[in-house]
């Protein structure tokens, strides 16, 4: 069943847009016995906070370890062209997504929960997809530095906690020598006190553990855009993926260099969105609902998967051709979504 939220996304946004016209059909089902609903903001039966009678895991559902199993869920926005470059914060997130945006440049959404850095940014705006993916993580807290208008009321009517500047200014702060919009960041604590309920983590569909048997050993994949690419090299001294962007070395504010223990390339439909920027880029709308290819980075090979996330209410898992999981290692995961098939021209 969809939620209010939901229905009211794809019933206003979806007219021509192949990619939410089977999001729509695919989130009418109603999934496994049991899963939960992503109830709007406020809606009976909504599940806020983590005081909801649900057993903490074992283990944390995001990463694998055993540190933060009910802290809250924060999604961050963050800038990812030159100009943002050396990024804070990334490092200490759980998951990051990368997302592509207008022009054909990205964007990450770094998801934390297990722990929190000082700050976090340079903070952007919000877009159409991440309203798509969010959902699996209950109610998390969103935080952006604003959106066009014709999506504020989705932004209201999704199942987030809206931490933006715009609602949580006191926790925003500009910082360094970059210019504006490139200068914007955030104190993740101060971000949670404006949302006291977000939701603890829950199974999002990842399973970690020992290496699946097999793999292709693998030196470094890079991801392309049509404006932009990341590349990531595995490095057997830190046991890892280490990022780079633009053929360059993608270096932490804090120090060291980004990267992750599990690098998941998941191909995705690209389509064009009815929301724009304000040159008249239209802004991509990626379809994360469904099922589709994806290669799993980890310990230095590459795994072929298949990846199925039936409703935005549920997470994605991640399976070999004969349909077992591929498991990830414990750490952090990156999520690069890419074109599946023709490159999305904006």
């Amino acid at each position: 069943m969809l939620s209010a939220w939901q229905t009211t996304v794809r019933g206003r946004t979806a007219a021509g847009l192949g990619a939410l016209a089977l999001g729509a059909a695919l989130s009418a089902c109603s999934g496994p016995a049991g899963a939960e609903r992503a109830d709007p903001p406020g809606a009976p039966g909504a599940s806020d906070g983590a005081a909801s009678g649900t057993p903490a895991p074992a283990t944390h559902p995001f990463n694998g370890g055993t540190a933060g199993l009910t802290n809250p869920v924060l999604a961050v926005k963050i800038e990812n062209t030159r100009p943002a470059l050396p990024q804070s914060g990334v490092s200490a997130a759980d998951i990051v997504y990368v997302e592509q945006v207008e022009g054909g440049e990205t964007r990450l959404m770094a998801v934390f929960s297990s722990r929190l850095p000082k700050r976090v940014g340079p903070v952007r705006s919000a877009r159409i997809s991440d309203l798509h993916i969010l959902p699996q993580f209950g109610r998390p807290a969103f935080a952006f530095s604003g959106v066009q208008s014709k999506m504020k009321k989705y932004i209201r009517q999704a199942p987030v906690y809206d931490i933006s500047q715009e609602n949580s200014g006191s926790a925003y702060f500009r910082a360094g020598p970059k210019p504006i919009p490139y200068n914007l960041y955030a104190d993740p604590r101060n971000l949670l006190k404006q949302a006291p309920n977000a939701t603890a983590p829950r199974d999002i569909g990842f399973r970690f553990g020992a290496a699946p048997a097999g793999g292709t050993p693998t030196r470094s994949f890079t991801a392309k855009w049509p404006a932009a690419t990341m590349g990531f090299t595995w490095s057997a001294k830190e046991k890892r993926w280490l990022a780079s962007w633009g053929g360059q070395p993608d270096m932490a504010a804090e120090g060291g260099r980004l990267g992750g223990k599990t690098v998941v390339i998941q191909y995705a439909k690209t389509t064009r969105s009815r929301f724009h920027d304000f040159l008249g880029s239209y802004t991509p709308l990626i379809g994360t609902t469904g099922t589709g290819r994806a290669l799993v980075l980890r310990d230095g090979k590459a795994f072929d998967a298949r990846w199925s996330r039936p409703s935005e209410n549920q997470g994605t898992t991640y399976t070999a051709a004969d349909g077992t999981p591929i498991t990830f290692a414990p750490g952090q995961v990156w999520v690069v979504l890419v074109n599946d098939g023709k490159p999305y021209i904006p």
